[in-house]
């Protein structure tokens, strides 16, 4: 495997029966390889996603990428891929089989440097791909019994020691062992479901049984759904036996569970699938059960206990779930659940709890989309509009603009019935198209939005349609029409009324515009305003936002200390929300103090770890031309003091940095 993916085939796929260990095998060839990478192996997981437009989205989501401009994503990561040396990992293609190798094509195409190792039940079909069929492991010959320990043995024996504490392979059980291994025709899923009962059952009950199963389901084609030849029987049979074997209220809640992407806490699946059939109180001792038999995976994560489900485990309790008629039913349970919560986010984002936030929902993501594409599958009423609306926090502020814009234009086309849902969806695309620096496109949905709010009566879109205005004009240059619309925004809220987005971003706006004007006064009380009523409220992204022009204004009035306190205040809060733009500019202003102050080399350092994200972003400095000039000057200055050759060397240090040491080396100085 490794000879084939380093050296033979710049495209390697692994097919073979779900179950059968492709995921698996592929996650141990890229651990083998990745040292021979320049850049890097990456793994791609696509088993949730079901939009296969996504699914450049999410390479770019794995790689170290965020891109602010509305290019094609496509495009993006495969200018990203172009001069590096990567190992890409894709994982679980079948269901998205063509888009996969649309994005393929163009990134192999794109980067001479790139090689991609793919996991999908059947081919990719492309040129140049180089297609290996996992077998199952191999087992011994009944009548062979006094062999080595083949592979299937191995393993049987490794998962019964997980349930059977202790448990060894002995003269006495090694026949039954290699009957079982046999009749489960070495397919790894099979033999871990099979080894999970071993704490209920010994060795030749285990194999007794599973020989009447064999028998029950061996002609049962719909026991489990797209088992492909030729182990679909020993699949059909493990899968099909554990089902049998679980209580009804086990198999009933299986069934429900198949209705999560990705993973799911017990609070989710209580929500979901708790009803007089499966009572709360059952719900964590039911979960408890499915972890025992393996069929859930207990994952301890820093955020809580979640569990999650094996595609091939997922599929069948689908095809249960769709047998018993609810799935539209557990469906709409599940949309309406994260629409709850996505409420229950925007309520509380300016507040004290931005970083649970943060987690939560980066953690949800795969239910998200979920949630979502079933909004749009299914477009009567508003919950499109409404849960792509409401989730703004989430795209904007945690790193996920592009995916929020591809959904928010989807929902918008879908319903166009006046509705305050729309409204909200309204400025929030207008937030990101300028955000992404589409300020023409911008202003016009911010108008929109404001059209469509004075219909409605609905003040509140039409103070953000205002503020997504300002946000376009002072995108694009036209700073006195950004901070007229500011002005009076900012003018006429009271902080008693509590924190709404609109006005604080006005009061940012007009911030920037009195700096711009060298009116450093008034944008140091502006913002110092903005500052303490978010410091009241516990909020801190704006807050952050609020740092980082103080800095600029601090440097304008050369007090170069303080504009260094107040960059690394707001980097420590833009790392922590993974909001990269933000992370950029702030190492921008922190270079800019730190050359002023007549550190040379370490400023010249900072503007290479800074490039690394300007590299990964769409226009440097969001295309505000006081910014890009800053910079240019910045630069400019650090190579005269210190000369080009300690310029140089310094810069490409900083860019050659990893991450995490980058900050930390920002952070503590």
């Amino acid at each position: 495997m490794e000879r084939l993916v380093c050296r033979r085939s710049r495209l390697v796929t692994l097919t073979g029966v779900g179950g059968v260990g492709k995921t698996r095998l592929a996650l141990a060839a890229a651990e083998a390889v990745q040292g021979r990478f320049r850049d890097g192996a990456w793994f791609v997981e696509l088993s949730p996603l079901t939009d296969g437009a996504l699914v450049a989205h999410v390479i770019a989501e794995t790689l170290p990428l965020a891109d602010q401009t509305t290019r094609p994503m496509i495009d993006v990561v495969a200018e990203y891929l172009a001069e590096r040396e990567t190992l890409l990992v894709l994982d679980t293609c079948e269901h998205l089989a063509h888009a996969c190798a649309l994005a393929a094509e163009v990134l192999l195409r794109a980067a001479p440097g790139l090689r991609i190792l793919a996991t999908s039940r059947r081919p990719l079909n492309l040129a140049g791909e180089e297609v290996v069929v996992l077998d199952p492991l191999p087992v011994p010959e009944e009548s062979d019994l006094a062999k080595g320990e083949e592979d299937a043995i191995a393993l049987l024996a490794e998962r019964a020691a997980q349930a059977v504490p202790g448990f060894t392979v002995t003269d006495a059980n090694r026949p039954d062992l290699v009957r079982l291994c046999r009749r489960l025709e070495g397919l790894p899923l099979a033999i871990e479901l099979a080894a999970a009962r071993l704490h209920e059952l010994s060795t030749t009950e285990l194999a007794e049984r599973l020989d009447d199963r064999f028998g029950v389901l061996g002609n049962d084609r719909e026991a489990v759904p797209d088992a492909d030849p030729p182990w679909h029987q020993a699949l059909r049979t493990a899968i099909g036996w554990s089902h049998q074997l679980c209580t009804p209220a086990e198999r009933l809640l299986w069934a429900r569970l198949s209705v999560f992407a990705g993973s799911f806490d017990a609070e989710a699946a209580r929500q979901v699938c708790a009803d007089e059939l499966l009572p709360d109180g059952k719900l964590l001792r039911l979960l408890g059960g499915l972890v025992e038999e393996s069929i859930l995976t207990w994952l301890p994560t820093g955020g809580g206990e979640r569990y999650g489900m094996l595609d091939t485990i997922r599929e069948f309790g689908g095809h249960w779930l769709r047998a018993l008629g609810e799935e539209d039913v557990l469906r709409q349970r599940h949309r309406d659940y994260y629409l709850a919560l996505a409420h229950r986010g925007d309520t509380a984002w300016l507040g004290p709890d931005q970083y649970a936030w943060c987690g939560r929902l980066a953690g949800e993501r795969d239910n998200v989309r979920a949630a979502v594409e079933f909004c749009l599958d299914r477009p009567a009423g508003h919950a499109a509009v409404e849960l792509t609306g409401t989730l703004w926090f989430f795209w904007h502020c945690c790193g996920f603009p592009r995916e929020g814009l591809h959904y928010l234009e989807r929902a918008l086309a879908l319903d166009t019935e006046p509705s305050r849902a729309r409204a909200q969806a309204l400025w929030v695309c207008s937030l990101i198209l300028s955000d992404l620096g589409d300020a023409r496109r911008g202003e016009a949905r911010a108008a929109e939005c404001a059209d469509l709010a004075e219909c409605l009566g609905d003040t509140e879109a039409a103070d953000e349609a205002r503020a997504m205005v300002a946000f376009a004009a002072m995108i694009s240059g036209d700073t006195q029409r950004a901070k007229e619309l500011a002005q009076g925004l900012f003018d006429g809220h009271r902080c008693e009324d509590g924190l709404a987005h609109a006005v604080l971003a006005a009061a940012l706006f007009l911030g920037h515009a009195h700096t711009l004007e060298g009116k450093m006064e008034e944008a140091v009380a502006v913002l110092e305003h903005l500052r303490a009523d978010c410091e009241r409220y516990g909020e801190s992204w704006m807050r952050a936002y609020a740092d980082y022009l103080l800095a600029r204004a601090e440097l304008a009035r050369g007090h170069h200390a303080a504009a260094q306190h107040r960059g690394r205040a707001a980097l420590e809060v833009k790392q922590r929300l993974n909001d990269r733009l933000g992370v950029a500019m702030c190492l921008d202003v922190i270079a800019a103090a730190t050359a002023a102050a007549g550190l040379g080399e370490r400023a010249a350092h900072l503007l290479g770890l800074a490039q690394q994200l300007w590299d990964t972003l769409g226009k440097p400095q969001l295309g505000v031309a006081e910014w890009v000039a800053a910079r240019e000057r910045c630069e400019k200055q650090v190579r005269m003091v210190i000369g080009e050759h300690a310029y140089e060397a310094a810069y490409e240090a900083g860019r050659a940095a990893t991450w995490d040491a980058g900050l930390t080396y920002t952070l503590n100085r």
